[in-house]
This record gives C-alpha cells, sequence and structure tokens, in this order.
C-alpha cells in the first residue's frame, strides 16, 4: 500500500524526514519496503529554462526542419545565443519557449527517460532541445512547442512557470491482521502513538465534516440479510455535475498511484484511501422502484459488473438490489449499468459494513481482488460507517455541487461494542520479559485509544476499539503496548525460557491436567481418546430442542454430531473392550463437548458452548483376581467416590468447599450426586449409568460415571497462594459426637457451622460413621460419629477450653441443624 508522506502530514503535525518515519513505521510492526521521491512533474523539470528565440530559419537540407538562435541568459550562455535545431511547426523568431540543455534528463508522458546530448541534425548542430508540453510532463499536448506569455526573462527556471510539489511515497506491506492501517488516517494513528509514547509533542488530526442532515425519504433501504450486513447507510444527493477532479483531488490521488477517473469517483477513492472506509456511488435515477434491498443473490442470478464481465451469483453472494435486479456485488464490484456516468445528475452514495467471510468468498469465487474487497474482507469497524458517509456529502457538493435530497439511511440492528479484555499486569511482564512501569502502560494504551475502563491495581479492564479487529484478547493488547514501546527496548537475557514462554493460565492448567492424569494413572486407570464426532441416535432430545451442533455433510451417520456428553464415548470404550476379555475397566478422558445456545451467548463463538470436560468410568470388579482378596467383589460407588475426593484434593479444594446434591434420576444417572462449588458454579456430578444409557450401548453390566467441567474447576483454584506453616508446637486433641440428625442433613453442612462456632481450634473434623437403623432410631433420623481435631498453635489446650469449645459447638448444632447427642 503507497502512503502519501505529504497526505500523512495532513493528520500529524511532524516534520520528520521520511527515511526516519519509513524506520519508525518497520519497528511498529507496518513493514516499509521502501520509501521514494516523487515530484508533481516527473523530473522536477530540472536543466530546464525560459529562452527567447532571436532568429529562426529553415533548415537547409531539411523540409520541415528549423534552425534557431536561442537566448538563455547571460549566465547560462555569456558568449551570445546558442543554435538549436527544432522541427516544431509553430516556432518562431521573438518567441519565449523552454528549453532543456545539454545534461538534461526528460521524462515524456507515456515514454522512457532520455538525456539531451549535444549532436548533429541534418549536419548542423543542435546545443539543447525547444520542449513540448509532453516532452517534459506538464500535459498532454504534441502539437508543437511550448510558447510561453511575453516578458519573462531568458534564463528563468521552469519550476518556476510550473510549480513543482516534492512528497515521499512510503510503500507499507499490510498484514492480513492490520485492516486498521489500510489508510492514512489508520497509519497516521499508529505513529501518532509511537511518537507520543517516545516524548514527542505531536497532535493527531482527525478530518471533519459536518453531520448530514434531512427529511425526506425519495428511496425504501432495507436490509434482508442482516448476518452478512452489520451495517448499511445511504444518502440521496441531486443537481450533482459529473466532470474532471479538481487539482487538489486528483494530484492526491496520482500521487499515491490511482488514475483520476471523475470527480465522483475520485471522491469515493480519496475517501477510502484516507480513512480506509469503502463507499460506493449509484446513479439515482437508475434505481428501479425506488428501491435499495441488501440482500443475498438468487441462485443463478446475472450481474455485469464495471469490468464489462456477466458473472453468474450463487445464494451466498450478498447483492445490493433495487426492485428488479441486482445493482452490484456487494462490497466487492458495482454493476455496469448502475454507476455513474457522465450524464449522471443524481446519486445514491453508500456506506456499509459487511461481514468478512461473505465478502472473502464471494471475491474468491468471481476472481475478483479490488481495493474494497481487500478491506472488507478482513472487517470493519461499523462505528465508522457514517463519518465516511458524511465527509463523501462534504466532498461531493464541494467538487460537483448538488444539494441532500434525503435524510441519512441508517440501519444498524445491532450495535456492536468495543472489544472488553481483562489485562494482567503480571502478565504483560511475564510475556514480554521485563517490567514496564504501569504509567508507561497506561500512557501506551491512550495513545492507542484503547480505554481504561476500570483500573484494580494489577489488573485492568479495557475497552478495545472494534477497528482492531486484530486485538480480542490480553495477548493481542501485550503484543500492541511491546510494538509502541519498542521490541529493540527490550534487552536480551539469559533467561529466556522464561522471557520468551511465560507460564499462562493455559500453561497452568495444563500442567494441571498432566498432574490429575498421573494421578489417575497412579490409581489403575487409562487414558482413552475418543472422537468428537458421535452418533445422532444418542442425542435425540438435544436434537429436537435445537441444541445439537451436526454436521452439513457427514461422512456418516456414525460421525454426524459433535458430542453433547463425555459419557458415550466411554461406554462405546467399555463395550468394545468386554467383547474382547477386557473386564475390571478404569477409564478417564479430557475432552471438549459441543452445545447450541442462545445466539447472545458468545462462549468462544457466538451461539455455541464448547465445554472442556474431565470423565472417569468404572466398572467390573473391585479387585483383579488374587489369592488374598475377594476376586469377584463387584466395584461400589464408594470406590470412584474416594477417587473424585483424591482428585479434588490434589487440585486444593477442601471437602467444606463442595456441596453435594442427590440425583434420583435423569438423562444420564438413575443415582447421582451433583456438585457445586459454595457460592459458586456446579462443576460436576457422578453416580450410576441410567439403565437405558447401558441398553443403549448393549451392556449388561453397571458402570459409574463421573464428569467434571474442568475451567470451572481451574478458575477455583488458580491464583491460590499457597502457604506454609512449620510443625505445630502444641499437641492436639480428639473429641467425638454422636449426633442425631435429620436425614437430608449431609456432613457438608455439620462441617459449615461447626467451623462457623470455632474457626479458630478446629483443625479437623472426620466423618468416621453413619447410623441409620430405623429399628433403633427416631423416624427420618440418622446418627453421624463425629471426630473433631482441636489445637491451639500458642499454647496447650486446657480441659476447661476444650469443654468450652465442644459445647460452643453442640449449641450450634442444635440450634442451626436441631442435632443432638445421643
Amino acid at each position: 500500500m503507497n502512503i502519501s508522506y505529504s497526505w500523512l502530514k495532513e493528520y500529524l503535525d511532524i516534520d520528520l524526514p521520511a527515511e526516519e518515519v519509513g524506520e519508525i513505521l518497520t519497528s511498529i510492526g507496518l513493514e516499509v519496503g521502501s520509501v521514494e521521491e516523487k515530484e508533481s512533474i516527473p523530473g522536477g523539470l530540472r536543466g530546464l529554462v525560459t529562452g527567447h528565440v532571436v532568429t529562426c530559419i529553415d533548415h537547409p537540407n531539411s523540409d520541415h526542419l528549423h534552425i534557431t538562435t536561442v537566448d538563455l541568459g547571460k549566465e547560462l550562455t555569456p558568449e551570445g545565443p546558442i543554435q538549436i535545431v527544432c522541427g516544431a511547426k509553430n516556432v518562431a523568431a521573438g518567441q519565449n519557449v523552454i528549453v532543456a540543455t545539454i545534461g538534461t534528463t526528460l521524462h515524456p508522458v507515456g515514454g522512457e527517460p532520455f538525456t539531451i546530448k549535444k549532436g548533429k541534425i541534418r549536419g548542423e548542430e543542435s546545443f539543447g532541445m525547444i520542449c513540448a508540453e509532453d516532452e517534459i510532463g506538464v500535459g498532454t499536448g504534441h502539437e508543437g512547442i511550448i510558447v510561453l506569455r511575453e516578458g519573462i526573462a531568458p534564463g528563468t527556471p521552469a519550476s518556476e512557470i510550473y510549480p513543482v510539489h516534492t512528497d515521499h511515497i512510503i510503500e507499507v506491506d499490510i498484514t492480513p491482521n492490520r485492516v486498521d492501517a489500510t489508510s492514512h488516517y489508520g497509519v497516521a494513528r499508529d505513529l501518532y502513538a509511537y511518537l507520543k509514547s517516545h516524548g514527542r509533542s505531536v497532535t493527531l488530526r482527525k478530518p471533519e465534516a459536518p453531520h448530514v442532515t434531512g427529511t425526506n425519504s425519495p428511496v425504501e433501504v432495507s436490509v434482508e440479510s442482516p448476518e452478512a450486513c452489520f451495517r448499511y447507510s445511504g444518502i440521496v444527493i441531486k443537481g450533482i455535475k459529473v466532470g474532471p477532479s479538481p487539482e487538489w483531488l486528483r494530484n492526491a490521488l496520482e500521487s499515491i498511484g490511482q488514475k483520476s477517473v471523475n470527480n465522483i469517483v475520485d471522491v469515493s477513492n480519496y475517501v477510502l484511501q484516507a480513512i480506509g472506509q469503502p463507499l460506493h456511488t449509484f446513479d439515482y435515477d437508475k434505481i428501479a422502484g425506488g428501491k435499495v434491498i441488501v440482500r443475498l443473490a438468487v441462485e443463478g442470478e446475472k450481474l455485469t459488473t464495471l469490468d464489462g464481465v456477466e458473472r453468474t451469483l450463487t445464494d451466498r453472494d450478498l447483492v445490493i438490489c433495487d426492485a428488479e435486479k441486482p445493482m452490484c456485488i456487494a462490497g466487492v464490484m458495482g454493476g455496469l449499468d448502475s454507476g455513474v456516468q457522465a450524464g449522471t445528475t443524481a446519486l445514491f452514495i453508500e456506506s456499509a459494513t459487511f461481514h468478512p467471510t461473505f465478502i472473502r468468498k464471494t471475491a474468491r469465487r468471481n476472481g475478483l481482488n479490488t481495493d474494497a474487497s481487500f478491506r472488507y474482507e478482513r472487517g470493519l469497524d461499523p462505528a465508522g460507517v457514517p463519518f465516511a458517509l458524511d465527509w463523501a456529502v462534504k466532498l461531493v457538493l464541494e467538487v460537483a455541487g448538488g444539494e441532500v435530497s434525503s435524510r441519512i439511511y441508517d440501519l444498524y440492528p445491532e450495535p456492536q461494542e468495543p472489544y472488553r479484555v481483562s489485562l494482567s499486569l503480571r502478565k504483560v511482564s511475564d510475556l514480554i520479559g521485563i517490567e514496564i512501569p504501569k504509567e508507561k502502560i497506561l500512557e501506551i494504551l491512550e495513545a492507542l485509544s484503547i480505554e481504561v475502563r476500570e483500573d484494580n491495581g494489577e489488573t485492568l479492564e479495557v475497552d478495545v476499539p472494534r477497528y482492531r479487529y486484530d486485538v480480542t484478547r490480553d495477548v493481542d493488547i501485550i503484543e500492541d503496548l511491546l510494538r509502541i514501546y519498542g521490541y529493540n527496548e527490550v534487552p536480551f537475557t539469559t533467561k529466556l525460557s522464561s522471557a520468551i514462554t511465560p507460564k499462562s493460565d493455559v500453561d497452568r492448567s495444563f500442567s494441571l491436567q498432566r498432574v490429575i492424569s498421573e494421578q489417575l494413572v497412579g490409581a489403575g486407570f487409562v487414558e482413552i481418546l475418543n472422537n468428537s464426532l458421535s452418533k445422532a441416535s444418542y442425542y435425540p432430545d438435544e436434537i429436537e430442542r435445537g441444541e445439537a451442533v451436526r454436521l452439513l455433510n457427514p461422512l456418516s451417520n456414525d460421525l454426524s454430531t459433535l458430542r453433547i456428553q463425555m459419557v458415550h464415548g466411554g461406554l462405546e470404550v467399555i463395550d468394545h473392550n468386554l467383547k474382547r476379555q477386557g473386564a475390571n475397566l478404569r477409564l478417564f478422558e479430557f475432552g471438549n463437548t459441543y452445545r447450541r445456545v442462545s445466539p447472545e451467548e458468545q462462549v468462544p463463538l457466538r451461539g455455541f458452548k464448547e465445554t472442556y470436560t474431565l470423565g472417569l468410568w468404572v466398572t467390573g470388579d473391585e479387585f483383579g483376581p488374587n489369592w488374598n482378596k475377594d476376586a469377584h467383589r463387584s466395584v461400589r460407588p464408594y470406590f470412584l467416590s474416594a477417587i473424585i475426593e483424591n482428585f479434588l484434593s490434589r487440585m486444593g479444594i477442601s471437602d467444606g468447599e463442595v456441596q453435594k446434591a442427590y440425583i434420583e434420576s435423569d438423562d444420564l444417572f438413575d443415582k447421582g450426586i451433583e456438585l457445586t462449588f459454595r457460592g459458586g458454579k456446579t462443576f460436576g456430578r457422578w453416580g450410576v449409568v441410567s439403565e437405558r444409557l447401558l441398553k443403549t450401548h448393549d451392556l449388561d453390566v453397571p458402570v459409574y460415571y463421573a464428569e467434571f467441567e474442568w475451567n470451572t474447576v481451574i478458575e477455583r483454584v488458580l491464583g491460590r497462594t499457597v502457604t506454609i506453616k512449620g510443625v505445630p508446637k502444641f499437641p492436639s486433641v480428639r473429641r467425638d459426637f454422636a449426633l442425631l440428625l435429620d436425614k437430608n442433613i449431609d456432613f457438608a453442612k455439620v462441617v459449615e457451622v461447626s467451623k462457623k462456632a470455632e474457626p479458630k481450634l478446629i483443625r479437623d473434623i472426620v466423618l468416621f460413621d453413619v447410623y441409620e437403623d430405623p429399628k433403633h432410631l427416631p423416624e427420618g433420623k440418622k446418627s453421624y460419629a463425629v471426630a473433631f481435631t482441636l489445637r491451639d498453635d500458642e499454647k496447650t489446650l486446657s480441659d476447661k477450653v476444650i469443654d468450652k469449645t465442644m459445647e460452643k459447638i453442640s449449641q450450634s448444632l442444635a440450634k442451626q441443624l436441631g442435632a443432638s447427642l445421643r
């Protein structure tokens, strides 16, 4: 992409050498391929001066050449006028002309540069060249030489007659993720952030345009495919006159290699190159039925585009239509019949944002790559649509006349908010490898227009503008911080591993996953890995409710649906092994489950939920063949319960943090238990697999199954501080209670009430017996035998303190749970 340095300076008050600007842009990720000087007139008219034709006679050896003597002034020709052979028909004595002296390099329009040398033409010496417009690049005329007005002194530099503007063209290689930098203002925005954060006094000036107002509605605008068009705006201008662009507009576009077409098309191109928002102009009088409709094309619909090619559209191509036909391929190319022509007097100007995927696929299908599609397929910010339209209206009225004849149409059904990101300052230093002061981080974020919504000390809650499609995560912001702070500011270190690969929460989650895997393997489990695709027949209810994620073109019915639960894969493995004499199975698997959810949810994709899950399966005998064990005792639920308790303990989750609720029967279990963090989320459940599921998999043995939402567990344990305490100096004491309780009260509640009654001295509470004989206990009651361990870390406990403590616990249990001592 070509960036004009003069144009860039319209938005930034800087006066740095263009080469230095190129180096800065490269350092912040906008790699500069070259920086070239460009003059409005090629060659800058160097070596060209004015001359006065003193004499002009016919060439004796030619019927069309003339021999002239030309005065170039005393400084250039102190010995008097020089002889020049000229072939122009209009050359005559007494004229003031433009002369290329010996050694001058000319850059003719449409031709290759050449250098003027002393020579002989038909036997007569010539010491220069009298020039025409096209020969020196100031026009296209070649009917004769340039004849200047009278009164110009010989020897005057031609650059004083034809002003030459010098610019530098910076060629920037835009990476696919940096659509925000595909304009002069976008590059200026990044350059401003760097200069501002490095102590330069610089101001960023955004283009200005008054907001257009109107009340008329001469056309009806509608969006029938909102999934492909995020925002669509337009306006009608009447009474315009299509013609050549003014010099400033033509020069701006030609400086970056774009050809001037006419004033209307040039305005669209100018706004595109200035702020990166594509526009499209329709001939208002060619909009049939007074309707502008944004919709997906009908399969097989035809449209002849601006390049003269008739294209057959598919039902996945987004088009802008009138009441009868498509007028253009949205975001890619306009139609030949609906565009602006020399006789156009009224316009409908479009400014919009489209879904990148639709534009990219349409452009590829049709083999098109336009300036508009290049930007749309990378994603544009809908917030930029209204200003681009206001600015375009201002420029059209300025260069083509006319008046606004409608209100602004603005269809924006689902406004998009900034990206909300949580940024940990510790993660910034971990990932970059150095400590960047918080003040500097805040300064860079402000320069990048990233708003700090909430400052929580070590964590910043920030809003990232939507035009930064590539900055949606904390690591993206950290990358932005580093490129603006300066990659070269990070010193080399011998601890490359910590600087380059710091541990993130994902890394810590994986480390814990590996720890738990090793623990399960040590307990006799085997890890399995199943396909995420499973049978649709496993999920009839979910399919009916529209919750299943199904493939459009499955390879088979057995691989047609993304798994909603982990349980089926494990049951298939159990069935496979049992049929091959593989018994006493202990299995575990980590993997994702998938489900459709409300379109408002975004976890991580809008309308879809992906849950990382740990599944455990147990079946068969509790012990294998062994002379010292009962080889045929079937595994009991207590086995899996112990595995779960060890798993939670290894994760650092205590019994008091978990609340249990019994599951009488559901789609997964005949009997089970649901696990929830107190005051938090449900994170797991386990129990005996229902008979219905066992029959589905042709199993006739009981299977115990547990599943856990891994990320919910990880959220609970990450960030916890591990503290180390010395060996107690004072002894512990144990006291037991036999409590008579209602059957619906679980042990976790006993622990909670007891610890609230005496948080300082209780060190452990253990349930060592449960008695539920209805013959010896009142109806609806059960008995818990509970051991309390007490200890004071500052002194030895006396009997008096122990008795008082136990009495306090007893009273709390009686008051809050209705418990009594047996």
